[in-house]
Order: structure tokens, then sequence, then C-alpha cells
């Protein structure tokens, strides 16, 4: 069952994604992205993937508001009276009718750290649990399963937050230096 924290959550998740979407002030949009994009790391670890939640929380919610805010520093905001944007009512009934149809697979999903879930019950994951500490040799599961078993994947995030950290510093670097 969800808790409240996690329905507050999804919420504030979810009013951030429509409030990016619909606000005309692009700067507030893109306030409402990074808190969006933070909404999503928090999220990734409640659902026990620390890696994944910092990867977002530094790629989506740092250095994709830095870049935003940077283009929004060099181009000119536009004058309207309008606060947000007109909602096209067909493409909002799409959609709401695919996030509903999508919505319907949630309650097949096991409670998150449920001991009967096919994640837990799984041949790979009792595999790694017998085997990690004597293949991998270390002294922690995640440890092994992240460096040894999911090492390419655990060095592509790698690569991908350090390449957005160096992007980002080159664009800085031409901003001050520049």
């Amino acid at each position: 069952m969800i808790t409240a924290l996690e329905a507050g959550l999804f919420v504030f998740v979810l009013a951030c994604a429509v409030a990016a979407a619909l606000l005309r002030d692009v700067l507030g949009s893109i306030i409402a992205f990074s808190a969006y994009s933070l909404g999503i790391a928090i999220i990734w670890v409640f659902l026990r993937a620390p890696d994944v939640g910092l990867t977002e929380a530094a790629v989506g919610a740092g250095v994709m508001t830095i870049l935003f805010l940077l283009t929004i520093a060099k181009t000119v905001r536009p004058a309207g009276e309008r606060t947000f944007e007109r909602v096209d009512l067909r493409a909002a009934g799409v959609a709401i009718a695919l996030v509903a149809v999508l919505s319907t697979t949630l309650f097949a999903l096991p409670a998150v750290g449920s001991a009967d879930s096919a994640v837990a019950t799984d041949e790979v994951t009792n595999y790694y649990l017998a085997n990690a500490y004597t293949e991998a040799g270390v002294e922690n599961a995640v440890t092994a399963v992240l460096a040894a078993y999911r090492g390419f994947d655990t060095l592509g995030e790698a690569v991908v937050v350090y390449a957005a950290g160096v992007g980002l510093l080159l664009v800085l670097d031409r901003e001050v230096f520049g």
C-alpha cells in the first residue's frame, strides 16, 4: 500500500509536471521542471535505486536547470498577460486516457520491498546473493552487483554524470571568460 509520504510525493511530481508544461513564464516553467526532476530523483530513492536517483538529481535537477537558466538569460522575455498556456482539450484527453490505461498496471505491481515479489524470489537474485561475496571479493552485495555484475551500466551512469559536469563547466567557462 502507498504511504501518505509517497502519495504526497506523487502529487507533487504530477503538479510540477503540469506546471512546467502549462506555465507561460519561462523562468517559472524551469523552476517547476527542476522541482519535478528533484521529485523524480526522490522517487528513485524510494524505489531503492539510489544510483539512478543520483544521476537524475545531478543531470536533471542540477545541470539541466543551470543550462536552462543560462539560455533564458541570453533570450528576451516576451510580454504576455496570461500566466498559463491554453490547453488543447483533444491532446489533454488523449494524454489523460493514456495515463489512465497505463495506471491500470500499477495494481499488478508488488509492494516495494515485498518478500514475495518476483525480484526477491528470482533465480538471478538468489544467484547474486549466494555468489556475490566470493565472486566479486567485496563485503556488500549491492556493491558487488553495481561494480561487478552491472559494471558497464554503472560505468555508463558515471560517464553521463561526468559528461554533464564537463559540459556544464565548458558552458560556464564560456559565459565567464568568453
